[in-house]
């Protein structure tokens, strides 16, 4: 048995999630919340809301939070057509619902993301220290609030903070049922359904958002995808409350690594370059919250996680010659399937005391995490294609036990200024067991010491500096940290991150301006020149720039919103690609939407600018006209979408909404693999959403 999260821990789970199903029946103290009123539903909190600016601007760093009403303004498909609206953010999308999550921060190259994914503050991308993050990317239908830190604000988090943290926080139904439909273009169908309900006294509730979406897909690229997430929550007693969270997704999509050749891309071409290749995947994941008031002035809140992901992807190799010669992917025979299976255990708990320091108000929190990943990956040769199956050629278990400890206080010195010094720490163990190879292994470990410091100061009532510099992280995965089943001595990739801004509101207007330099060590760099030893330490990277976000009431029911990222430098420092510019970090990326408000009618005109960027660090100019390209890079011309969405309220119960994504129909590549993959041609969209 080479598992470490063995089935009896499965087990564990299940049978707490049963036992909390029906805790929405718990209604029997009498100092419990008050009737009527939202109960608690304890999370680890990214950012506290309570309805206010004064939360955010607690925050030492950049933050950005997108609330319900503003993402169905929007009308996403996947969460990372709200990503794409934030400053700072790049995206290298694969197809329109962003299946896997393909992102960069802040110059980092949007291929590979050194920023963490959370859902409801738990780690969602598969593989955080084993590899392999990007394959499951939360669905936008279950999200309520999408919380994006940049800067020293991220400090509380770990490990790839690099460029930020991005939080979905996801949806708590109401009492009632929420029924929304919408039809598109590809033969795009979608129902969603939220339901809830609470108990007599509202101190107890339980609901669920479920969601079935099928589409043929722009260029035939078809999902068929199902969601399921139930929740849960009580409060016990006046000290001690109760959440919980179960998931199920699946979604079987005819997506593949293989784009257009550049033959047919110019040509105008829409079919699917890889008809028959299918990523299947399967999730299922179970949260656990309990909060603890101790008293007036500290919290103890613990969470324990549990998920397993599964991605089989199944693809057919290609005959070079006969692709050159055709101008397009052509396929032989043989299939494989690049099978894995991702499961991870964690159990956090946070403590949040109020309190004097030196005579200043201060509010510390400290942290401990202890998690165990693992991952089941194997390559199927198929002998019967039809049923995929066959001989395992490849299997390895990739596994990794970490533990973290944070502290961070906020001091308020004045009025006017809080300091915020904190520090995390990160220790893992990684291993690597090959079982085609006898049972063969190798084991590395690593410790990171990550200190940060920040600060805020009030220049007047609308206006506020903000700051600080913090170190952060990424480790690297198994498959580059154990390379050839030898520890090839790799630290995690390091930066040092500086950032400072200003934000503010005053009467119609609200902005921000940040600017920020960081400054990346020892990034994973191929090369060395001993065989045994295929990674080094090495490589530095320079990122700076600044973003730009401002709000406008126009009047008349007419308002504004608008950002720029601008990113002069992100560039290689040492290495063959000294000098380079990053691939996927262009120097401009830029949004602005025109929004109109009358009564029941609401409408948003909006643009997203992206620059070009570089497909590849070598910087070639020139994209590869043939199936033996080498590097599928060069230089990826800039462009600029139109989107236009509508809402109309015909009643409290009935909202009519449509939209026309694309409006102008542009033509345009998202980024290359191999292959170019190509932006989503103009579609249209129309729903409704009625509440019983």
């Amino acid at each position: 048995m080479h598992t470490k999260l063995a089935s009896q821990r499965s087990r564990l789970v299940i049978t707490i999630a049963s036992a909390l199903l029906p805790v929405s029946a718990l209604a029997q103290s009498d100092q419990q919340a008050e009737p009527g009123k939202s109960s608690p539903m304890p999370t680890i909190e990214v950012i506290t809301i309570s309805g206010n600016q004064a939360d955010l601007h607690r925050q030492t760093g950049s933050v950005v939070v997108i609330e319900r009403q503003q993402i169905e303004r929007i009308q996403p498909l996947s969460t990372e057509d709200v990503l794409r609206r934030i400053a700072g953010i790049n995206l290298k999308s694969e197809e329109e619902t962003s299946i896997v999550s393909n992102f960069g921060i802040r110059g980092l190259s949007a291929s590979e993301s050194k920023s963490l994914l959370l859902e409801d503050g738990v780690p969602v991308a598969p593989g955080l220290f084993i590899g392999n993050d990007r394959y499951f990317n939360p669905r936008i239908q279950r999200v309520e609030r999408v919380e994006v830190l940049k800067g020293s604000a991220s400090l509380r988090y770990g490990p790839s903070t690099i460029g930020g943290v991005v939080n979905y926080q996801t949806k708590t139904p109401d009492d009632g049922v929420e029924v929304a439909t919408r039809l598109g273009s590809f033969n795009m169908r979608e129902v969603n359904v939220e339901a809830g309900g609470r108990s007599q006294s509202g101190d107890a509730f339980a609901g669920l958002v479920a969601t079935y979406a099928k589409s043929d897909g722009f260029m035939d690229k078809d999902y068929d995808m199902k969601d399921v997430m139930v929740k849960a929550g009580a409060a016990l007693n006046q000290n001690h409350s109760l959440g919980m969270k179960f998931s199920w997704y699946d979604n079987d999509a005819n997506i593949s690594y293989r784009g257009l050749l550049l033959e047919d891309y110019q040509a105008g071409a829409d079919y699917n370059p890889a008809p028959d290749d299918y990523f299947l995947t399967d999730r299922k994941a179970f949260d656990l919250n309990h909060e603890w008031r101790l008293t007036d002035a500290a919290t103890l809140k613990s969470l324990i996680y549990w998920s397993d992901v599964t991605r089989d992807y199944w693809r057919y190799s290609v005959d070079s010659a006969a692709s050159n010669a055709a101008g397009r992917w052509v396929y032989t025979d043989n299939l494989t399937g690049n099978n894995r299976s991702f499961e991870r255990f964690g159990v956090e708990t946070r403590l949040t005391l109020e309190h004097q320091l030196f005579g200043s108000a201060a509010r510390s929190e400290l942290g401990l995490r202890f998690m165990q990943e693992e991952s089941n990956d194997t390559r199927i040769r198929a002998t019967r294609a039809q049923d995929r199956t066959g001989t395992n050629d490849r299997h390895r278990i990739d596994s990794a036990d970490s533990v973290a400890a944070y502290a961070q206080t906020r001091i308020q010195l004045n009025e006017r200024l809080a300091v915020t010094p904190g520090i995390r720490v990160e220790s893992y163990e990684q291993e690597r067991v090959i079982l085609t190879q006898n049972n063969a292994s190798e084991k590395t470990s690593n410790t990171e010491f990550l200190p940060g410091v920040g600060a805020t100061y009030g220049l007047s009532d609308s206006a506020q500096l903000f700051g600080g510099v913090y170190k952060a992280f990424s480790p690297a995965s198994n498959g580059v940290a154990l390379d050839g089943l030898t520890d090839q001595n790799l630290d995690g990739e390091r930066s040092v991150n500086y950032e400072a801004g200003i934000r503010g509101a005053d009467g119609a207007l609200s902005y921000e301006v940040a600017a920020f330099y960081m400054d990346f060590s020892n990034q994973v760099v191929t090369g060395n020149s001993d065989p045994n030893l295929s990674q080094s330490n090495g490589g530095e990277t320079q990122h700076q720039g600044m973003e730009f976000q401002l709000a406008y009431q126009l009047g008349a029911g007419f308002s504004l919103d608008t950002n720029a990222t601008w990113v002069p430098k992100s560039e290689f420092r040492t290495g063959d690609n000294k000098g380079n510019r990053l691939p996927y970090a262009p120097k401009w990326l830029a949004n602005l939407a025109l929004n109109y408000s009358q009564g029941d009618f609401i409408s948003t005109l909006s643009a997203h600018y992206r620059g070009e960027q570089y497909g590849d660090p070598t910087n070639q100019i020139d994209i590869p006209d043939n199936a033996a390209g080498g590097i599928w890079g060069g230089l990826i011309p800039a462009y600029t979408v139109l989107d236009l969405v509508g809402q109309y309220n015909v009643s409290s119960a009935l909202s009519l909404f449509g939209s026309v994504k694309n409006l102008t129909d542009k033509r345009y590549i998202t980024g290359m693999r191999e292959g170019i993959y190509v932006g989503p041609e103009r579609s249209l969209e129309v729903g409704l959403r009625y509440r019983f």
